[in-house]
């Protein structure tokens, strides 16, 4: 599924609601690195549409320049899922909608082209964990609890768990995980997939930084064949998705930052693919 597959809703758009003072995100450019907060520390960095729609306007429209994300919550904590206290009960044909909101903003997160690096501190719980595993390089602190509770609240997964938890975990972990609400911390994640690296309390953002760099030091057009290609062709049969990898091989082999690529070895020096 991508992006433009999203049914529009007729309502009006979270981000124009008047009871949004005072904006949920901030933005922090290191060079050609930005970092993008969840600044809502009095709620564990919650989610709710306005800060949904505030993270969809930042990937669809990324700051100039800008070759590589570092995304982090604010006050200790990731991301703490759905903001139970603004939830609201919405009518089915309403619901789907909102969930499919949701898909578009994290479609736009993991597609958009940009190599994203989460660092997970504290909760990553519900929503929180459908945000991380859109994210393409995940650090874990010690901190970290991965929780998927919805079986505790009434509700199901509706922002794409289904897909990317699911796959990275096996659906029938995720069903455990589901039914009990049971937590994982950043070892047990680390040996699940939900995290690549696991650190040191108050390490996450020097190892975040540096991976950034190493990414987007790459060829950029490579970063995008990785970003775009690897999840599709794990949806493909072997036979095409063999197909598409040759496609992509073929593409990324007579490309600039490819030339530049071998240039470099030859003549013994890093690459400068900018």
């Amino acid at each position: 599924m991508t992006a433009s597959d999203t049914p529009q809703a007729p309502s009006q758009s979270p981000s124009q609601s008047p009871a949004q003072s005072k904006p949920m995100t901030r933005v922090e450019i290191d060079g050609d690195i930005a970092t993008l907060i969840i600044d809502r520390p009095h709620k564990r960095n919650a989610m709710n549409d306005a800060l949904v729609a505030e993270m969809g306007a930042f990937f669809a429209s990324p700051p100039e320049g800008v070759n590589a994300v570092i995304l982090r919550g604010e006050g200790g904590h990731f991301c703490a899922g759905l903001d139970l206290e603004e939830h609201e009960q919405r009518p089915p044909v309403e619901g789907v909608y909102h969930s499919r909101r949701w898909h578009e903003v994290l479609d736009r997160m993991e597609f958009g082209g940009l190599p994203v690096i989460s660092v997970m501190t504290g909760a990553v719980i519900g929503g929180g964990l459908e945000i991380a595993t859109a994210t393409h390089v995940r650090i874990a602190e010690p901190s970290v609890r991965f929780q998927l509770p919805e079986g505790r609240r009434g509700i199901f997964v509706g922002g794409g768990a289904t897909v990317r938890v699911g796959r990275i975990i096996g659906p029938d972990r995720m069903r455990e995980m589901m039914l009990t609400g049971r937590n994982y911390g950043a070892e047990d994640g680390l040996s699940l997939g939900l995290a690549h690296y696991s650190v040191g309390e108050g390490e996450g953002m020097d190892l975040a930084r540096k991976l950034a760099r190493k990414v987007a030091d790459n060829a950029p057009f490579s970063n995008y064949l990785m970003i775009q290609a690897l999840p599709r062709i794990n949806d493909m049969s072997r036979g095409d998705g063999l197909f598409a990898e040759s496609l992509a091989a073929a593409m990324s082999q007579t490309s600039d930052g490819a030339k530049e690529g071998l240039r470099a070895f030859l003549e013994k020096r890093e690459p400068k693919f900018r």
